[in-house]
């Protein structure tokens, strides 16, 4: 059997990766996580963001062929734009910028722009990019429900949920992007098998993150 094809590759991926229950979501749409826990999801973004905006720009530096630097370039701007869309959430839940600058966060939850730094360094091209569109699937998923929640649940308006739905849909032409990155790496004779272990890992990771959140509710 021959190597597979990006899309050969996308598609074991989605199949492998089955999204299971999310406990900090099925509370938050029930309202019942507290203000204090809403403010400490805002300070672990806060954190997040700032890391994988770097990262991003680190993968654009290391991988700079089109079209995967123009990629990741995006990418990182994206995170950038997040930013101030996470500061209006924040505020609405009680947390200044000077609360998220101060705010400590939890490792654990921290294990997501972890392995995305380790892999700015590490990964290969068409594993780190299998492993974030396989993820941004999950992860829009969860804003989606994210926004939802808070706004029928905890009246927010709706520049308060703006960062979820910024994050809710896959950024325009990324899907057809990264497939043709996938591609030119196993082109250049990466391992698909290193490919699809990096996709389940990073969403270990993202879960990871919800987990953490939900720790103790």
């Amino acid at each position: 059997m021959g190597k597979p094809t990006a899309k050969e590759l996308i598609a074991a991926a989605a199949k492998e990766i089955v999204v299971g229950p999310n406990t900090f979501l099925d509370l938050l749409e029930e309202g019942r996580v507290p203000n204090d826990r809403l403010r400490a999801f805002a300070g672990e973004q806060y954190w997040i963001l700032r890391s994988d905006q770097r990262s991003f720009a680190a993968l654009a530096a290391r991988f700079p062929e089109a079209p995967a630097g123009e990629m990741f370039l995006s990418l990182s701007g994206g995170e950038i734009q997040a930013q101030r869309l996470l500061v209006t959430f924040a505020d609405a839940v009680g947390a200044d910028e000077a609360f998220l600058r101060r705010y400590e966060p939890d490792p654990l939850a921290q294990t997501y722009p972890a392995y995305l730094a380790w892999s700015a360094i590490n990964g290969t091209l068409s594993g780190i990019t299998l492993a974030m569109l396989t993820n941004f699937g999950v992860w829009g998923a969860y804003c989606a429900r994210t926004a939802g929640a808070l706004a029928s649940r905890y009246d927010l308006a709706e520049n308060a949920v703006a960062f979820f739905h910024f994050f809710s849909k896959m950024p325009p032409g990324f899907e057809e992007q990264a497939t043709t990155v996938i591609q030119a790496g196993l082109d250049a004779g990466e391992d698909s098998a290193m490919a699809l272990r990096m996709a389940r890992a990073l969403y270990r990771y993202e879960i990871a993150f919800w987990d953490a959140l939900a720790e103790g509710l």
